[in-house]
């Protein structure tokens, strides 16, 4: 993962003087920014609580997978905006702090795709193996499978972490912009980086692919369950668009070589842009997909909301509604 989209102020590869935004724009920069970090977050802990709250939802693991990206996600997003920040008030940072922002962004970031792909796996299944759907996907079996996210995700970095335990001491006491090339500086492990998330997001994107077209040759052969394969397949061509988002990140630096090129002026506000729209609005999906289009989850949403903002003392039951 590149963090150069975090840069509010970039050095000039020729003059090498540094870009500044004026404290006018840097101010709406990051006012706007923080907007929508309490908006999305204000979202992320509405729909939390209401799966807290509702047992219905902590026996499903196609919600207990979701509310685990959810989480995951605004993990992430809290810890990006705050390196963002961080880059106009300090510029730099601690290397110690920084290799922990970093690792935490990195894990939760190539988290979100093996969520993805749990999910899509599990209304394939419930579409295509409808009568074994409740032995194959068990609540102790979705947490299993998010241990393994979280252990494939981790293992990846841990040979990192051992060539920069090589650096000497006073490393870890010195001040550096908090980009994860001016950390884990050798080569190697920038090779090494490519070739994992080049084969990791090959196998999810032919996983969703796979479910999509599967759930889609269900949907012609079953009339009867034929609503259920279409909103299923709805659903996995989302997911779809997700993945595809978190692409963008990835390409995203060399999107911004060729900008700088094209529009050099400009190369600070196409950065903010990029930005907002490779990490910030891909995490209004997750909510949208389960939390607003999902009528059970709606149900139970706007009924524990609206009536518990009301009438406090209410108890919120929601009859069970069919599944997307």
């Amino acid at each position: 993962m590149s963090f150069k989209l975090f840069l509010g102020k970039t050095m000039n590869s020729t003059s090498q003087s540094i870009l500044r935004d004026t404290f006018g724009t840097a101010f709406a920069k990051n006012f706007i920014l923080m907007l929508l970090l309490v908006v999305l977050n204000y979202v992320n802990a509405s729909v939390v609580t209401t799966f807290i709250k509702n047992q219905v939802f902590n026996e499903d693991p196609r919600y207990i997978l979701f509310i685990h990206m959810v989480i995951n996600d605004a993990v992430q997003l809290n810890v990006t905006v705050m390196l963002f920040i961080l880059s106009y008030i300090f510029y730099t940072i601690n290397v110690s702090l920084c290799c922990f922002f970093i690792l935490v962004a990195v894990f939760t970031t190539r988290n979100t795709p093996m969520y993805l792909a749990g999910m899509a796996i599990e209304r394939y299944i419930a579409v295509c193996e409808p009568l074994r759907h409740a032995q194959i996907c068990t609540v102790r079996r979705t947490h299993i499978f998010i241990c393994l996210i979280w252990l494939v995700c981790v293992l990846s970095d841990i040979t990192d972490l051992y060539i920069l335990a090589t650096e000497p001491i006073s490393f870890f006491h010195t001040s550096v912009f908090c980009l994860r090339t001016n950390i884990f500086k050798d080569v190697v492990l920038q090779y090494k980086k490519q070739a994992f998330d080049g084969i990791y997001f090959s196998l999810v994107f032919i996983t969703i692919v796979y479910t999509y077209l599967r759930v889609q040759f269900a949907a012609k052969a079953m009339c009867t369950r034929g609503k259920l394969s279409q909103r299923a397949r709805n659903t996995i061509l989302l997911h779809g668009v997700q993945l595809f988002m978190c692409l963008l990140s990835y390409i995203s630096p060399s999107v911004e070589v060729v900008l700088q090129l094209m529009f050099p002026g400009q190369i600070l506000q196409m950065r903010y842009a990029n930005y907002l729209i490779v990490y910030i609005l891909p995490r209004f999906l997750s909510p949208i997909i389960y939390g607003i289009r999902d009528k059970k989850f709606r149900k139970y949403l706007r009924r524990y909301f609206v009536i518990r903002l009301f009438c406090p003392s209410s108890q919120v039951i929601g009859p069970e509604q069919e599944q997307d």
